[in-house]
């Protein structure tokens, strides 16, 4: 069994969840997305990300807005839409009660 496997199908189960998280208080372009998941010892690569946005913004979680940048391109603004930030809550929800059913198991004495 290949434990690096394992540990990416865990990390790509959260990805969502985190992406979303980051973005709950204010917008952020895909560099700041990517830079508090690798501050979080999340390792994500853009070619992971960028699909997934795309998908989130087509799903109606998220919108995005075009701005000028003075260091190269146009930005990408992400934000949560009303039904993202509704999407949000309800993940945090099942976070919090998996979470605690994986520590109960896991934290249980032999």
């Amino acid at each position: 069994m290949n434990i690096e496997n394992t540990k990416a199908q865990m990390r790509k189960g959260v990805l969502e969840f985190c992406i979303l998280s980051v973005l709950k208080d204010k917008e952020a372009y895909t560099s700041e997305i990517l830079d508090t998941l690798k501050d979080a010892k999340l390792l994500v690569v853009e070619g992971t990300v960028y699909p997934l946005l795309t998908r989130l913004k087509n799903d109606g979680l998220l919108n995005y807005r075009w701005e000028e940048s003075l260091s190269g391109p146009p930005r990408k603004y992400y934000g949560l839409t009303e039904i993202g930030q509704t999407f949000l809550n309800e993940l945090n929800g099942t976070w919090t009660e998996l979470s605690d059913a994986v520590n109960l198991i896991t934290n249980q004495k032999q």
